[in-house]
Parts: C-alpha cells; sequence; structure tokens
C-alpha cells in the first residue's frame, strides 16, 4: 500500500520513526487485543481488571506534563526512548509475577513509558515535517500503526497458539498471553534500537544547526531557555483555544474508555470466541481504518481539516449503536471494521490541525495536555465501566456504558464543528486562493 504523499518526501528522522511506530505499535497492539484477556486467564473479574486499567490510566496522565517538559529540556529522542525502556521492564515484569499488586504496578510502569513516547511524537512529527505534507505524514504514522495491530494481531494470535499447542498449554491459559508478553519484549528492543538512530535533538546539540520551518511558519523547538515557564514547564498564550481544541477529545476519552479497553472481553464474552479469532477479528477491524487513514488526507484537503473529521466522527455513531446492541456476531464484526475505521481516520488530521494552530512551544505542552484528558477520560471510563460490572452486570452494565458512549461521540462532534468549522472554512480559502 502506497503511503501518503510518497515515502521519499519525509524528513530522514521522520521516516525512521514510522519504522518506530510499525515495530512498537506491535507491541502496543498486543497489549491491547490480549492483555485482558490474561488477566482473565488468571482468574481476575471484570471489575478487578477495569481497576488494573483505571491505575494504568491513572499513571499514565500523571506522566504526561513531566514527559512533555522533559522533553524540551533533554531531546524528544531521550525522552521516547527512556519511555521504551521502560515499557520493555514492564513487559518482562508482567512475564514474571502473577501476583495482583505486582500486575498493578507493571501495568502502571507500561502506562508510564507508552505515555512517554505517545505524548511526544505528535510534536516530534510536526518539527521533522513540512507544512504541505504535514497532514499526509500524520497519516501515514496512524495507517502504519494500524497496518502493525492487523500483522500483530494475526500472527501474534497464531504464533502464540502454535508454540503453546507445542509446548503442551491449554491455549487459552496464562500460558499462552505469557507467549505473547515474550514476543512484545522483542518487539521493544528493536524499537528502542530504532529509535538510537534518531538525530540527537538535545537543546545543546540543536544549536547552529537547527532547521527552520516552512516559510511563515517559526522555529519548531524553542532554544531560549530563560524562556517563562509556569508549573512543570506548561507555557499556554491563549487559555480559550486550548480548551477548545482539547475538550471534545476529552468527551471522546471518556466515552471510549468505557468500552474500547474492554471490547475484547465483550466480544468474547458474548460470543464465545477464542484467542486466535479473537485476534484475526481485531486485526479486520483493522484494515478499514488503514484504508480510511491513508484517504483522509485528500478529504481534508477538498472540505478542510475539521470538517473532515466531522464528517467521518458523525458517520461512526450508527455503527456504533449496531456494534452495542446487535445480537448478530456479523454485524457487530461489520459495526466495528466501520466503526473503528470512519472514528480513528480523523485522528491524525486533528492532531496536525492542533499542532498547527498553536505556537511551536505550545506543540509539547498541547500533546501533553490531550494525554492527559485522554488518560483522565480513561480513567473515569474505566472507573463506571468497573462500577456498573459490579452492579449491573454484563449485559445491563455494557448497555449503559454504550449508550454513554454514543451520547458523548455526539456531543463532541458537535463541537468540534461548531469551534472550529470557522477556522477550517478560513485556511482552506487561503489554502485554494495560495494565500
Amino acid at each position: 500500500m502506497r503511503l501518503p504523499g510518497g515515502f521519499g518526501r519525509f524528513h530522514r528522522d521522520a521516516r525512521l520513526f514510522l519504522v518506530t511506530t510499525a515495530v512498537s505499535g506491535g507491541a502496543l497492539s498486543l497489549y491491547w487485543i490480549d492483555f485482558n484477556l490474561y488477566l482473565g486467564s488468571l482468574g481476575f473479574s471484570p471489575a478487578t481488571i477495569g481497576v488494573v486499567a483505571t491505575v494504568g490510566s491513572i499513571a499514565g496522565a500523571l506522566t504526561a506534563f513531566p514527559a512533555s517538559a522533559a522533553s524540551d529540556r533533554l531531546g524528544r529522542r531521550t525522552i521516547m526512548g527512556g519511555g521504551l525502556a521502560l515499557a520493555m521492564v514492564a513487559v518482562i515484569g508482567l512475564l514474571l509475577v502473577d501476583a495482583l499488586p505486582a500486575i498493578i504496578l507493571f501495568a502502571a510502569l507500561w502506562s508510564i513509558g507508552q505515555q512517554s513516547l505517545m505524548v511526544v511524537q505528535s510534536p516530534f512529527l510536526a518539527e521533522h515535517s513540512d507544512l504541505e505534507h504535514r497532514n499526509e505524514l500524520f497519516a501515514a504514522q496512524s495507517a502504519i500503526q494500524m497496518m502493525t495491530n492487523v500483522g500483530a494481531a494475526v500472527l501474534g494470535g497464531v504464533l502464540a497458539t502454535t508454540i503453546a499447542a507445542a509446548a503442551g498449554f491449554d491455549r487459552d491459559g496464562p500460558g499462552t498471553y505469557r507467549i505473547i508478553l515474550v514476543i512484545m519484549a522483542i518487539l521493544l528492543v528493536v524499537a528502542l534500537a530504532t529509535i538510537g538512530l534518531l538525530t540527537d535533538d538535545r537543546p545543546s546539540s540543536r544549536r547552529g544547526r537547527h532547521r527552520q520551518g516552512p516559510a511563515g511558519e517559526p522555529a519548531a523547538v524553542p532554544r531560549d531557555a530563560g524562556r517563562v515557564r509556569t508549573l512543570m514547564g506548561v507555557t499556554i498564550e491563549d487559555r480559550g483555544r486550548f480548551v477548545r481544541l482539547l475538550f471534545p477529545g476529552f468527551l471522546i476519552a471518556t466515552g471510549a474508555g468505557q468500552v474500547i479497553p474492554f471490547l475484547n472481553l465483550f466480544v468474547q464474552h458474548k460470543f464465545g470466541l477464542d484467542l486466535a479469532s479473537l485476534n484475526a477479528l481485531f486485526a479486520f477491524t483493522s484494515l478499514g481504518t488503514v484504508a480510511a487513514m491513508l484517504a483522509q488526507p485528500r478529504v481534508a484537503r477538498r472540505f478542510g481539516q475539521v470538517t473532515s473529521v466531522v464528517i467521518v466522527q458523525a458517520a461512526s455513531i450508527p455503527f456504533l449503536v449496531v456494534l452495542g446492541f446487535s445480537p448478530l456476531l456479523w454485524t457487530v464484526i461489520l459495526a466495528m471494521a466501520v466503526r473503528n475505521s470512519l472514528m480513528n481516520a480523523g485522528n491524525p488530521i486533528f492532531a496536525a490541525f492542533a499542532m498547527e494552530h498553536v505556537a511551536p512551544t505550545e506543540r509539547a505542552t498541547l500533546a501533553a495536555a490531550m494525554s492527559v484528558l485522554w488518560q483522565v477520560g480513561w480513567v473515569i471510563g474505566g472507573a463506571w465501566y468497573a462500577l456498573l460490572q459490579a452492579t449491573l452486570g454484563f449485559d445491563g452494565g455494557y448497555a449503559v456504558n454504550f449508550a454513554t458512549v454514543i451520547l458523548l461521540y455526539s456531543v463532541a462532534t458537535a463541537l468540534y464543528w461548531t469551534w472550529f468549522r470557522d477556522v477550517d472554512r478560513r485556511a482552506l480559502e487561503a489554502r485554494q486562493t495560495g494565500a
């Protein structure tokens, strides 16, 4: 599949980071698909699994601002490499323990490591891309992540079950999932090696050779060590703009946190799928997302960045209804594929839009705030999920969860349109007239 804009048009470090995305994304995908199932195989209840997810989200949220501020001082590469190293330690720890307190500790460490990588990647991509190719680079990075999801889900599930069968393990037992943890650790080692190939971007190394951005765009990374900062390095020039960029995403995160981390449990319990079938299902749902993400930059060029996001998110909501309430497996599979494709297709475009509409010195702060609010939303959603599972049971809990997700997604999509359609229209007109 051809990447948008042409792979060779991207800067060297951007291309290297796309490789890092492919490798580290494999580990992230396996964790997302299989970790809750691993906890279930150890005998933990859905409510307890919800608690583990909530603690991990809290740990990630507490990491975001310190990681973003540290990346300004130490460089993006250092923080991303440190995050991958922590994630690798966490996976090894999870491989060796089965006591709940230790699992919670290492799950939190995994979230800290992943957060350190994720919170820095949008500023990094913005700083290593030209304005005319930025939508394509963000879309390519997200599409590679989705393609990695497909490969990791299929190969990880097949490889793990094959090895487990040869070793005489129960295919649904903890031993099979520990094989997946070993695969994750190997992927993280490779990802850490690719991060080491990036250009040193510490402030001391950038002096005298820092690349200026495209015409009309300031230098991407501040070099003034004496600039005014507030607590934890947070600098915000226009708080209202930050709120408008952040709040709809927080609503989406709160909705997603009630369902998305536990969607594997939902499908497995409702339809009785085994590990290989479940991994194949999630791989299938990622295929459409790849195509949608690669097409989204063209939609953004025609209709505007935010308008293109509103179009795909609004179109995804009816499929969320089918996903939550249909009793037929084939309709749920179709709804998962289409909803996943549409809802995720706009994410890289909005990330590029957000990075372009704050000062370069604010990019890491905005990325951290986005990540923190996403984690806070997942904390709220995960806690609500655990409460509903404990009080209403499986069917009643998920019914309320899906109804809440639909409402929050609808409100967030309306806010994107209300707050940004004029900005979007002016930017589109300027681009068309060459202003």
